[in-house]
């Protein structure tokens, strides 16, 4: 396979998954308090939302790849 062609896929697929799930989560833990060894411990869970404008445009440049990875392979 071309690496254009593999390029156009993977950016199609991220750009599905981006407008499918349009957010993530992640979480972390922080040390609130701490005596000596006693330590107190907090998690935060923390959300990243990714606009759909993202989504859309990976779609559309992973089909300009793809279109590029076909008009090359016809000249060859």
């Amino acid at each position: 396979m071309k690496p254009t062609l593999i390029v156009g896929v993977v950016l199609i697929t991220l750009g599905a998954a981006v407008l499918g799930y349009n957010h993530f989560n992640y979480t972390t833990t922080e040390t609130v308090l701490q005596i000596g060894s006693i330590k107190a411990t907090a998690e935060e869970t923390h959300t990243v939302f990714l606009s759909p404008i993202l989504g859309w445009l990976l779609v559309g440049g992973g089909a300009c790849a793809l279109a590029f990875a076909a008009m090359s392979k016809n000249k060859d």
